[in-house]
């Protein structure tokens, strides 16, 4: 170690394939890593410690509370369900840019979880700031119930980006509001109560959401009823791997089983978040499309998380199974972190919502919509779908490669900027590693990543960062896993 520089180790250099960014820059040192960051890491290992890209931006000086004031202030005053991650040590985060994170010590992290799938642009994108701003300054709220362009300019918006004629949108406040509302849609269109879910899907806490979602550890015992939870067509753990029409005859089991036969409705992710990045099996929606449009219902597809360019390859999530719902959910990524979310179907069943009134005081609201149509702007102009199929294929291919080299890892899936990595003890059994999972999460944050984590057993790794992800950065995650593996 050279005073005041970081070396790369010889085996970093030498593994030019899948550490690009030391074959390109060769054996130029390196200060990126700062004086807290050494602090905290091994000393005697610091020269093989992976070092965050540059980044042309710093923080203003925080003078806020500190994470410690700010703890006792939670556990004081907020939930004690609210739960946060680090519990030895929590994060304060207190400022972002695109896809970093600045901690109260102006430390930044490489931001690998993006708000649970939310900030699609980036961290206080400026154009998306802006729209903010501007409309926030000539007005906050009023109402629906008079005329605003900023909600009609982004439905119109919203609805070009659909196939088929899903052309209605009606806004929320979040994913499980629209969740909500798309499956009572679902049922007074039908006539019908019943709905089909998939198991270990999350569609929301609410009344209903409640009933569609099928993992334990999200659910109360209140009344939850007319949900049927359908065999998860997962091609790691599922008992038919990634044949998809195999799993879809469990749909058709609990139609001729489970109901009178005619069902309001189904709804499904298309790549499991909170269930850990599990991706449908090939060719099981389109069989099991079919199979609810025998039965007269309608097909919902959820796209909170995975929707708005995530996977790269599409837009929304359910055209890389080749189909086309009756109703369209979505949040998160659709707002760039402002709270918004939507409905979009078609005009003949939207009419249903005529029969009485029904109303949602801020969905809809300018500032928000303002927002929304900024985002889809920046995604446009930035090419972010783009960017997300090829820095997320590029990762996927260096986790793969991780996976070969490590036996802790038992499957790496998804697509796009959507990717989930399971670790396992045992790879016949598939046993969780519950504990690993934490350890490594923990070491990560040292180095300098955030990164969520999920499945129904907390042993995948979400990676679901801001679609500004750059090939550095993704090399970056990798070397930082790879480092942190390999201590252990």
């Amino acid at each position: 170690m050279m005073h005041g520089f970081i070396i790369p180790s010889r085996r970093v250099l030498s593994e030019a394939k899948y550490y690009p960014r030391w074959s390109q820059l060769g054996r130029r040192c390196f200060s990126q890593v700062g004086v807290a960051q050494k602090a905290e890491l091994d000393k005697n290992d610091v020269v093989s410690v992976p070092l965050l890209p540059p980044f042309d931006y710093s923080p203003p000086p925080y003078t806020g509370p500190s994470a410690a004031d700010i703890l006792s202030k939670r556990k004081e005053y907020l939930s004690p369900s609210m739960f946060y991650f680090y519990n030895k040590q929590p994060v304060n985060i207190v400022d972002g840019r695109m896809q970093y994170l600045f901690d109260e010590n102006g430390r930044r992290y490489l931001d690998a979880f993006g708000g649970i799938a939310t900030v699609s642009c980036g961290h206080c994108h400026p154009d998306v700031v802006d729209a903010i701003v501007n409309q926030t300054k000539r007005l906050q709220h009023s109402t629906i119930l008079y005329l605003n362009n900023a909600i009609a300019d982004f439905a119109e918006a919203l609805a070009n980006k659909l196939p088929g004629n899903l052309k209605v949108v009606f806004f929320t406040n979040s994913g499980t509001e629209a969740n909500e509302l798309a499956m009572m849609i679902a049922r007074l269109y039908t006539g019908c109560h019943d709905i089909i879910s998939l198991r270990n899907g999350y569609h929301g806490n609410a009344a209903g959401t409640m009933g569609a979602t099928a993992q334990s550890i999200w659910k109360f015992n209140v009344i939850q009823s007319g949900v049927h939870h359908a065999v998860n067509p997962d091609p790691y753990r599922g008992v038919f791997g990634s044949e998809g029409e195999k799993y879809a005859k469990d749909v058709q089991d609990l139609i001729q089983f489970g109901t009178s036969g005619n069902i309001a409705g189904f709804i499904s992710e298309a790549i499991q978040g909170v269930g850990g990045i599990v991706e449908l099996a090939p060719g099981y929606l389109p069989a099991v499309y079919s199979t609810i449009k025998k039965a007269g219902g309608l097909c919902i597809a959820d796209e909170v998380q995975v929707g708005f360019a995530r996977t790269g390859s599409h837009f929304w999530g359910f055209e890389n199974q080749g189909v086309v719902p009756d109703i369209v959910t979505m949040a998160k990524g659709i707002g760039n972190g402002i709270p918004i979310g939507a409905v979009v179907t078609t005009p003949e069943i939207a009419e249903v919502l005529t029969r009485r009134s029904y109303f949602n005081t801020f969905g809809g609201n300018p500032v928000c919509t303002a927002a929304g149509l900024a985002v889809l702007k920046v995604i446009e102009k930035e090419k972010l779908q783009e960017n997300a199929h090829v820095v997320g294929s590029h990762l996927k291919e260096r986790l793969t490669a991780l996976k070969d080299k490590y036996d802790l890892i038992g499957d790496v899936r998804g697509r796009g900027l959507m990717l989930g990595v399971e670790l396992v003890t045992d790879h016949k059994l598939k046993t969780p590693a519950k504990l690993e999972t934490l350890h490594i999460m923990d070491k990560l944050k040292e180095i300098g990543v955030l990164v969520g984590k999920g499945g129904f057993y907390g042993n995948v790794f979400r990676i679901t960062p801001p679609l500004c992800f750059t090939k550095e950065d993704a090399d970056f995650l990798v070397d930082a896993m790879d480092y942190t593996m390999a201590k252990m």
